[in-house]
């Protein structure tokens, strides 16, 4: 049941966005009555969250190019491509929304970006052991460094993002990183 309700949240964040989530579109669109949802989850924000958590459970990729600054840039691009994805975009932007009204969200939130955050920072750590960064770089700062930009445009001044400014971002995570800095 909370596989087919997890993709029925992801469903209607991409088709309805946070604002026209409810909790009777997921249960309808994952073929629950309506009572269950409310009594296992309550809200749509810890539908979110559950959703949010279920993801996070779930294996990332994580690029292996063969160089950071190959790696940091594949990481760049894709944030870049979830943002100028409208099937994809609406479900971060989603739990952004949900996370700045409910405690749980808040919480999921930070667990699955922690965990993103330390799964990406492998790329970090291998190009220490590689000699291509000196230690001791932060993985976790360097990722994050890669990644701000990128969400500064897309939560705060609303600047469109593309690949373009990925690349740039992560080449100046990487710049900071070469010297120390990070």
């Amino acid at each position: 049941m909370r596989e087919a309700v997890v993709a029925a949240v992801h469903a209607e964040l991409v088709e309805h966005g946070y604002a026209g989530l409810t909790v009777e579109n997921v249960a309808d669109r994952a073929g629950v009555h309506k009572t269950t949802v409310y009594r296992r989850w309550g809200t749509v924000d810890v539908l979110i969250a559950d959703a949010l958590d279920h993801t996070a459970e779930t294996t990332w990729p994580v690029p292996d190019t063969g160089t950071i600054e190959g790696d940091l840039i594949a990481i760049a691009t894709e944030v870049a491509d979830t943002f100028t994805d409208p099937d994809h975009s609406s479900v971060p932007v989603a739990v952004v929304a949900a996370a700045l009204q409910s405690d749980r969200a808040l919480q999921a939130k930070r667990r699955f970006y922690a965990a993103r955050q330390e799964a990406a920072a492998r790329v970090v750590t291998r190009a220490v052991h590689r000699g291509e960064l000196p230690p001791p770089a932060d993985p976790v700062e360097v990722i994050r460094q890669t990644c701000a930009p990128l969400y500064h445009r897309v939560f705060i001044s609303g600047e469109p993002v593309d690949r373009a400014t990925a690349e740039r971002a992560a080449r100046a995570a990487l710049a900071a990183a070469r010297t120390g800095l990070l």
